[in-house]
């Protein structure tokens, strides 16, 4: 075969991921543009008055103040006005200024999302590595004593509220054994890293400072373990239920019956026919540790995106809660995204549908 014929025939097998991704691409541009809209919508829906929100009770009581700030936020216009406005802002990477910190939400967003994703990374690779072992260990024993309190385990897991498991966790490890630090992402006599990704550890070990990486990871313990806690629950129990229907599979019979060794069949025949259901719902459970934390970083004092959104809620600053409602439709678009990319990359048969 000539090299043309070998360059045809390595583009054509390329062009339906290609294609592939262009579609996914295209409809994640669609549902962001729809994620502008129901924020904005459901923004402006919050009941109480913004302009007292932002001026205070004072300076609003005063007529001209009130309606110069009206007139020079546009909440004179008609909504539809509002929002195209509010867009135009968006396109040129301005969020507006936050009512609580006074900085633009911009700032405030790039410095709590860092901090959110560093314990939600933590937390899933922690919870991934621990519910596969548990949830293949169930399915393999099936209806024996292993499978049934694995089951329990993993029940208690999903039942006990998050907010008090990290009190608790808070209570004993920090105020009562004294082996893990209280708050915050670093102790105060430790100087942050130069910022190159937001995440500590990381910027820490790109910074060659061991005492700072120690310290951030001693700080990111409490907060990990409480998060994967909750979501081993979820995880195990659909690993074992997927890797149960693989089980039942001609190929995984074959396997067995070609004398193959345990380790092989689970890593290279099970797991690998289990990997798509799984990814969907490791996808939905990263998505709802970056978005969902806010009663762990409140425990915690950690100032990550779940303390800035209560605190944006809890003060009325629009801005603030916009940034964040934007921010968390962005991260779930793109972990969809990529789990729609890691399906098309582990499974031809998706990617030509």
């Amino acid at each position: 075969m000539t090299t043309v014929a070998v360059q045809r025939q390595a583009q054509r097998r390329r062009s339906p991921l290609i294609g592939y991704l262009l579609r996914r691409a295209g409809t994640s541009l669609l549902l962001l543009v729809g994620v502008t809209i129901v924020t904005f919508a459901l923004t402006n829906l919050v009941p109480g008055d913004p302009v007292s929100a932002a001026l205070g009770e004072g300076a609003s009581q005063n007529p001209a103040t009130r309606e110069a700030f009206i007139k020079a936020n546009g909440l004179d216009q008609p909504l539809f006005v509002q929002y195209f406005i509010y867009m135009g802002n968006l396109l040129r990477g301005d969020l507006g200024t936050s009512l609580v910190t006074g900085r633009p939400v911009t700032s405030d967003l790039a410095t709590a999302v860092p901090a959110t994703i560093e314990i939600a990374i933590g937390a899933i690779i922690v919870s991934l590595a621990v519910s596969i072992v548990l949830g293949t260990l169930a399915a393999y024993r099936r209806g024996l004593v292993t499978d049934q309190v694995i089951r329990v385990v993993t029940l208690v897991g999903l039942s006990v509220p998050t907010f008090w498991l990290a009190l608790v966790s808070f209570y004993v490890f920090f105020l009562e054994l004294r082996i893990a630090p209280g708050s915050g992402r670093i102790s105060p006599s430790i100087t942050p890293p130069p910022r190159v990704t937001g995440l500590y550890t990381v910027d820490y070990l790109l910074n060659g400072d061991a005492v700072g990486f120690f310290d951030a990871l001693a700080h990111l313990a409490l907060p990990v373990m409480v998060l994967s806690l909750v979501t081993i629950g979820l995880l195990t129990r659909f690993i074992r239920t997927s890797v149960l229907e693989v089980l039942g599979s001609d190929y995984v019979r074959a396997a067995r019956a070609k004398g193959l060794p345990a380790m092989r069949v689970i890593l290279d025949y099970v797991l690998r026919g289990a990997s798509l259901p799984i990814l969907t719902v490791v996808g939905v459970a990263f998505g709802a540790l970056l978005s969902g934390t806010v009663l762990v970083e409140s425990v915690f004092a950690w100032p990550g995106l779940g303390t800035y959104a209560y605190n944006s809620a809890a003060n009325l600053d629009l801005p603030g809660i916009m940034g964040v409602g934007l921010v968390v439709g962005v991260i779930y678009l793109l972990i969809n995204f990529i789990v729609d990319l890691l399906y098309g990359v582990l499974d031809p048969r998706v990617r030509i549908a």
